[in-house]
């Protein structure tokens, strides 16, 4: 029987980056072992898929300046004025209230960011350009919070806070993201549920949130673990605690340990059942996701980043698809790739497990080649530039609808 000490022990561990690594590590070597019911692995391929990812990185950045893989590339899609904008906007706040500002928007940015499906696009009004997917999620998102429309004051709309989470219909979501029965979007229902249970979720943690005359704000995140000195910096990984300890509750349907939620965790029955948790793969895609997008306003705050690699590469579609698009991943069974799957599955939990240990191994390769340490190029950097821009960029070269060559059955709370 375990302790409470233990269980919260357990709870960190299975919260942390190294557990998502331990864990998926121990998949990847029951695929090589033959013993997968789903996919086999060539790693021979892994150097041209290196190859093919520094070919990419010099295309789109020849300079070499890769940003952080996050939220705010996606911002400077269409007209690319609205970081501009934003700027102009904030500069004259103290720094705190600025950092508040932009946490608020990359959270429910990034909260908003499943997968949207290929036939759901959004108009850029500024741009008069059609922008799909992520970067699409982004714009919509962006656009809806310039209005005010995540803000119960109107003389503060540049924030999200509880009340104004609260005051949001279905019908308001979908009139943002401009859906309708010619412009369908995956999880729209999935998606207005996240915003609720994190209005809840503030107004539940006001340790984290603040409460009051402090409306309660995903932004004041940062007031609560701040260090008393910010330019001595922190380290990524408190900055991930805090988002999954603080955005946690809002996951639906998902395991718990100890009373707490543990997000993008899911059951592999192949692994030993022996313990509390000893048999969940955890991936905190989301959450890192978010956790990058976090780094990125602190980062130009100033704030030094500590432990950046500590954080694992991201398990979703882009980069798990250019493994399989690329031969390193392969299917067993044709049908594998010709019909849906539900997170929960064998097949999916496998799939971004792989992506996880071929991220890593793959970003070793793209150094060794450039000559390159970790300090000069991150992981987050080699997402940007990278593997997640390379997997969508074979995934249009071998699909009209540049999907990927797996589908998920997606809630709009996954990937």
């Amino acid at each position: 029987m375990l302790t409470p000490v233990d269980l919260e022990k357990r709870v960190a561990y299975l919260q942390s980056p190294q557990a998502i690594r331990d864990r998926c590590r121990l998949l990847l070597e029951r695929v090589l072992a033959g013993e997968s019911e789903h996919f086999r692995l060539d790693l021979n391929r892994l150097g041209s898929v290196a190859n093919y990812v520094i070919t990419t990185m010099r295309a789109h950045y020849p300079n070499g300046e890769i940003p952080f893989h996050s939220r705010w590339q996606h911002f400077q899609v269409g007209s690319g004025e609205r970081l501009t904008r934003l700027e102009n906007r904030l500069k004259d706040m103290d720094p705190l209230e600025r950092l508040r500002c932009k946490w608020d928007l990359a959270i429910v940015s990034v909260l908003l960011d499943a997968g949207a499906g290929s036939a759901w696009k959004y108009w850029d009004p500024e741009s008069q350009t059609v922008v799909g997917r992520s970067e699409g999620l982004a714009l919509a998102s962006f656009d809806w919070f310039w209005q005010g429309g995540f803000s119960s004051d109107p003389q503060q709309p540049l924030q999200v806070d509880a009340a104004g989470l609260e005051r949001i219909t279905l019908a308001d979501l979908a009139a943002a993201f401009q859906v309708g029965p010619e412009n369908p979007l995956l999880g729209l229902e999935g998606r207005w549920q996240l915003l609720q249970r994190l209005a809840q979720t503030l107004r539940a943690q006001p340790h984290y949130f603040g409460s009051g005359h402090n409306l309660p704000r995903p932004g004041r995140l940062w007031d609560a673990i701040q260090p008393e000195d910010p330019s001595g910096g922190i380290e990524a990984a408190q900055v991930l605690q805090a988002v999954q300890r603080g955005v946690g509750p809002i996951w639906p349907g998902r395991v718990s340990l100890a009373g707490i939620p543990l997000g993008d965790v899911w059951p592999y029955p192949h692994l030993p059942q022996t313990e509390p948790g000893s048999h969940w793969v955890p991936f905190h895609k989301l959450s890192q996701w978010m956790t990058y997008s976090l780094l990125e306003p602190l980062q130009q705050e100033g704030i030094p980043i500590g432990g950046l690699d500590e954080l694992t590469g991201l398990a979703e579609y882009r980069n798990g698809g250019l493994f399989v698009d690329l031969g390193v991943i392969q299917l067993k069974q044709p049908e594998i790739g010709q019909q849906p799957h539900p997170p929960d599955s064998t097949v999916i939990v496998e799939w971004r497990a792989l992506t996880v240990i071929l991220l890593d191994q793959v970003a070793s390769l793209i150094r060794e080649r450039l000559g390159c340490s970790a300090q000069e190029l991150p992981l987050v950097k080699i997402l940007q530039g990278g593997t997640w821009t390379a997997g969508r960029q074979i995934a249009a070269q071998l699909r009209p609808d540049a999907s990927p060559p797996i589908q998920l059955l997606s809630d709009g709370t996954v990937f």
